[in-house]
This record gives structure tokens, sequence and C-alpha cells, in this order.
């Protein structure tokens, strides 16, 4: 069915009433052909033209004007009646080869278009048969008249009908814009030089949004038949254009969306004309500029009415020919959020407010994560039920930027070994996440102390204290994926390149609502420095950067430094909790040793508490050693036993370069040796594999 203005037809009707309008132009053309023609091949001519009118016009389904394409493309270019014969005079020779055949016998050029002087001849009887027997017809006012609409009327600049060919200017053909004829039969038919848009159902969650000031004026701008431009300025297109839909259907008016360039007109003028004949209202979107280039202008000649932009920020720059509203997507409020959840999940509703604390999407990726949930439950009913984080980690996961790992994390607290301060910091770090909604939304803090989103924490210590165990202990507890950034890949020498990079792995970690991690932040959150030479200020630009983006990311973010002392100050006062991990007490290292070493895998007469004794090592040191010896003992076939162990912790002190106290047996290290290997953790040496404790 052909949706029109809320009206529905069948497209073959559609099809048929536009086919019997053109057999009016038909029959004029059989009229002209028996007044200025005896030859024989001219008299078949009408004879075909007369058979085929009446056929086309003995089935013309009764429509209303409001139905037909044709109509809504007149009255959205204010085209005269002239130029309404001349599209369908233009667009004939695609109805039959017959007519094809027709008009190829009557051009100069053998053409099977119609010609400009084949126009002028039909316009010249029409005008004839009509003026009023009084008044002296006027040889050459028609073909003027016809030079000057085929150069200047709506018609014409709208590129709806085009001029083509060599010759001289009468010898040439007459032909309509790519794909339009069959658009003006309703058909879904589209130009191949603009890429279409599918903007898909409407979502919901966007009442208060569109309740905002700027979009209700958008809203009036689309409503009026006035040349405005209305930009919708999104990070993400398909935030971007659903919002640009909203704007649409809230207007009543269709959304007919299309990608080119902005600086295209010819496709911006098919994407108007297209739009035109669907009875909506033109949507473009704006492709993502090439690197390093400034905004495109926005060239709009040949587009009437209001349109809709789909832009990135700073994508675009309209022109100074039509009146510009702005309308930034914005963030999306709570009550927003669990009614896109509610509407897209009806089955688990009543867990909509807590969907949208634990993953505050925007209500478009709302929708097309429940459309992935809808599929995988028809794919596999009566499985294990609605796994949203699944859906989320699906979709973010397979577009991850290069340089970012994602990690499905299966720590949990039960596995991290730390002092009661820092640990109890940690959960309040989750706790702080989960009711955000409530105090930021629904107690209005955001707005009364002017609270962010998100939280941010640094981790600092050691290596080998705990640190990126604890951040997939978060990850976890938070029920969401750990995005871990590897550095290595991120930075780059290149100026601008870094910045574009961390941008792309923030983006990723709020779409996918995960923890991300950071480890050796030092390396970018360092201090900033006094200017001396072009590298600082590049440095320091990206520090800048790191500042601002951090302040708007809204999730869990992780940084993790050995050299605390060397985070800028900027960023320490941005951290909601700076946890410090501590060297591990004796009784945290016995745990620990617990951990790595079960008693189904020890031998007889192990003495953990001995080791945790003897030994005071970072966690990750002992999970080294652990490992370790399990290995030497499968390969001599017996469990783990203390000369494993022993020799295993002595291969750790000597990658460290520190004197190895000896065995467990022999008397307790003294406090100098306990000093030593706290001024080694101090000092960032050791080891620095994955983390225990």
């Amino acid at each position: 069915m052909s949706e029109t203005f809320g009206a529905p037809y069948a497209p073959e009707a559609v099809s048929r009433a536009l086919t019997a309008r053109a057999a009016g132009i038909a029959l004029r053309l059989a009229g002209l052909l028996e007044a200025t023609c005896d030859t024989e091949s001219a008299a078949d001519s009408v004879g075909f033209l007369r058979a085929w009118a009446d056929s086309a016009r003995g089935h013309r389904p009764p429509l209303p004007a409001e139905a037909e394409p044709l109509r809504r493309l007149a009255d959205r270019l204010a085209l005269t009646e002239v130029e309404v014969d001349l599209l369908l005079l233009a667009g004939l020779p695609e109805e039959h080869e017959g007519l094809a055949r027709t008009f190829r016998t009557m051009h100069p050029c053998g053409d099977s278009h119609p010609s400009v002087g084949l126009a002028a001849l039909l316009l010249d009887q029409h005008q004839h048969q009509h003026q009023h027997q009084d008044q002296p017809h006027q040889p050459g006012a028609d073909r003027a008249a016809l030079r000057r609409l085929l150069h200047e009327g709506a018609a014409a600049r709208s590129g709806a009908l085009a001029v083509a060919g060599e010759g001289t200017f009468h010898d040439r053909s007459l032909c309509l814009a790519d794909r339009l004829w069959e658009a003006l039969h309703g058909w879904a038919a589209w130009p191949e030089a603009l890429a279409e848009i599918e903007v898909g159902p409407p979502v919901a969650g966007l009442d208060g949004w569109l309740d905002r000031p700027a979009a209700r004026l958008a809203v009036a701008a689309l409503r009026s038949t006035a040349p405005r431009t209305v930009v919708v300025t999104a990070q993400d297109a398909t935030i971007g254009l659903s919002r640009c839909a909203a704007l649409a259907r809230a207007a009543g008016l269709r959304p007919v969306a299309g990608r080119t360039r902005p600086d295209y007109p010819a496709a911006l003028g098919l994407l108007n004309l297209h739009a035109a004949a669907r009875g909506g209202v033109p949507v473009l979107v704006v492709p993502r500029p090439e690197e390093g280039a400034g905004p495109a202008r926005l060239d709009l000649r040949r587009v009437a009415g209001p349109i809709l932009v789909c832009a990135g920020p700073g994508a675009v720059r309209p022109g100074p020919e039509r009146p510009v509203l702005a309308v930034p997507a914005g963030p999306i409020g709570t009550a927003d959020r669990r009614a896109a959840w509610r509407a897209a999940l009806p089955q688990v509703a009543e867990q909509a407010p807590q969907l949208a604390a634990r993953h505050p999407l925007d209500p478009a990726l709302t929708a097309q994560v429940a459309m992935d949930v809808h599929s995988c439950d028809a794919l596999a009913p009566g499985g294990a039920g609605t796994d949203v984080s699944a859906a989320i980690r699906t979709r973010a996961g397979a577009v991850l930027p290069p340089g970012v790992d994602l990690v499905g994390p299966r720590a949990a607290w039960d596995r991290l070994v730390l002092a009661t301060e820092p640990e109890r910091q940690l959960r309040d770090a989750v706790s702080r996440l989960a009711y955000q909604a409530v105090v930021l939304d629904d107690w209005r803090l955001r707005e009364a102390a002017r609270a962010d989103r998100g939280v941010r924490l640094l981790l600092s210590g050691a290596p080998g204290t705990g640190k990126s165990l604890a951040a997939e202990v978060l990850a976890t507890a938070a029920g969401t994926d750990l995005l871990v950034v590897d550095l290595s890949r991120v930075v780059s020498k290149w100026i601008g390149e870094t910045e574009k990079n961390l941008s792309a792995a923030f983006d990723a970690a709020e779409r996918m609502q995960a923890v991300l991690f950071l480890d050796e932040a030092d390396a970018l959150f360092g201090t900033r420095t006094e200017i001396s030479e072009a590298n600082d200020r590049f440095a320091n630009l990206e520090t800048a950067y790191l500042l601002q983006r951090l302040d708007r990311f809204d999730g869990l973010a992780v940084l993790a430094t050995n050299l605390r002392q060397n985070i800028d100050a900027a960023f320490l006062r941005r951290m909601d909790f700076v946890v410090g991990f501590d060297l591990p007490g004796e009784a945290d290292r016995l745990r620990l040793w617990q951990l790595h070493l079960p008693e189904p895998v020890r031998a007889p007469g192990v003495d953990l508490a001995a080791l945790a004794h003897r030994y005071p090592v970072p966690g990750g040191w002992i999970r080294n050693a652990a490992i370790a010896a399990a290995f030497r003992a499968a390969e001599s076939g017996g469990r783990v036993g203390r000369p494993e162990l022993v020799e295993a912790m002595r291969r750790e002190y000597a990658k460290a370069d520190r004197p190895f106290p000896a065995d467990p047996a022999a008397p307790p290290a003294g406090a100098a040796d306990e000093r030593a290997l706290r001024a080694l953790g101090a000092a960032g040496a050791g080891p620095n594999r994955e983390e225990s404790s």
C-alpha cells in the first residue's frame, strides 16, 4: 500500500491514475499529428496513440488529488499547468515501448524522448484551441514562453525537467529527473546518485525531547511550506536520523531520507523531488567528512520548502539564502529512557527502571537492542530469556575501534584481596553507577549541584597490587563488560590521531555501558608542562582534550597508574574515587596464597603461612610463583611442594633484581628486608604481569 498523508491507496491505483493523465497528452499528440502530417507512418502513430489512450483512460480509478504523487509534486514545486503537461509529455515514452518508438520517429535526432520543438507545437496547439475567438493568434509567443519555462520555471530549477542532448535548442530532448516517473507511479524507485536511507518505524521515548523549545520550533517549520533548513546535530548518525524522523512525524509528514554530500545540488534536488512525490519531507543524512576537511556548504538551490539535515557537529555550513533552525540531539531524560525500554521490551516492562539505570541508551539504540532481543527469543523460544547485556555487547563489539579489546569479566569480589577502605571505595563506585538516575534525575541533583553523570576512578599502587583485577571485578559487579585500551596502539605520533582514537574508545564504552579501563594512565594524563617546543603544545592539547572528554563520559572509567605523583592535578580533581593499592600485609598474603594454590594441588606439609611471613611481596608475585611451581610439580608427577614454591619465588626476586630472603625454614626476614620490598613497590620495579590482588 502507498501511504499518502495517512490514507492508504493501492500502488496499482495510483499508477493507473498517472497513466490516465498521461493519456490526455497522448490524445493531444494524436490530434497534432493528424493536423500536421498526412503520411502513412503518421496515420499508424495516430492510430496507436488513440488506441493506447482510450485503453488507459478507461481504467482511471477515482482518487483524490492529494493521493496522486504528480499533484503532490506540483503543489510542492508550485508548478503551472503547462509545466505539469510538460512533465507528462516527458514521461510518456516510459509508459509503452510503442510510445517510445513513436517519439523516435518524430525526433530530429532519433531520440526516444520528445523534442523541445514537439513540446512547442503541442503548447501552441493547446493555446490556439483555448484562446477566445476575438483574440488574434501571435506566432512565436508560445515558444518564447516555453523557452523561459525550460530555463527559469520551477520544474527546471528543481531539476524535475531537463533539456538534454546536443544540437539547437528545439532539437534537444525533454527528460525527467532520474527515476522520477516511477516515483510518480507510486513505486519505490530511487535515483542512483543518492543513497537511500531506511528510516524505520518511530521509536518511543522522545516525548520529552520533542517538547523542548527548539524541537517545537522545528515541527512548526516543517508544517509550513516556506523554505527553511532544520539541522539536527548528533555524533551518532543513527541517533540523529531518529530525531529527524520524530520531528517529521510530529509534523504529520513522512520522512524520506537519503545520504549524499551537502554541496552536491543535483543530488539534493533529487532528494527533494522524490520526497515530494512520496508526500514527505526530505531528510539529508550528511556523510562523515574526510579527515582534515572543514564543514561543507549546504547547497539547497534546488530544494523547495523545508528540509531536515542530519549531520555531525561542525559537518555543514548553511548558506545565507534560507532561514536555519538548529536542533541538538541533546541528552534524554530518565523518564524518556524508561518509556523507551518499556515500549521496546513490553515483556519485561516492570524492569524498565532497572534497564534504564543500567543501560542508559538513547531511544534509537534501545530500539535496535530490543530488535536483537526479539530475534533471539524467536529463534530460541523458552530459552534463557531476555539478555539485554548480551545484545548490547554483540552490537557494540562488532565495531570496536583499533586498540580497544572487549573482555568478558569473570572475577568476583571474592577474588580481590584488599584492605577494608579500598574495597569499600570500589563498592561505592558500583553503587553510584546503579543509583545515579535516582540521585541525579529523580532528586534533581544534576541541576542543583551540577553533578556529572558517570563514575571516574583512579587506582594507584605498585605493580602487582591488583589494579587490573579490580577493574575486572568492577565490570563483573556492574553486570557489564570491560573495555581495555591498549595505549601502545592508541597513542600516535601524528597530530590529532591520539584524540581521535581515544574518542572512539570513549564512544564505544558509552554505547555498551562497559567499564573503560586505561592502564598506565600517567602516559596520557601526565602533568602539563610549560611550552618550550611544538611537541609540548600538542601534548598539552591532548591532556586538555582528555580532561573534557572525561567530564562528559557517561559510564564507569577506571584509570590505573604506578606513579600517582605524575598525574595532572586537574585529573585528580575530576576523579570521584582515588583508591590506593598498598602492598598486602601478612594476613592478606596468606589469603592470596590460599586463593592461587588450593589445597588439592598442594603437597602435604606445605606451610603457606610461613611463605606469607617470609616473602613480603605483591599479589602478582604470589600468583606468578604459584603458577610456575604448579607447572614444575606437574612435570615431576607430583603435587606442589615446598621446593617448587621456594624456587619459583627465587625467580620472582631475580626478575626484580632484589636479594632473595632464602628458604622459609631459615630465620625470618628482618625489618630491613621488609622495608626494602616496600621501597621496591614504591619505585614501581618488579614484574608487571596480570595483577592478582
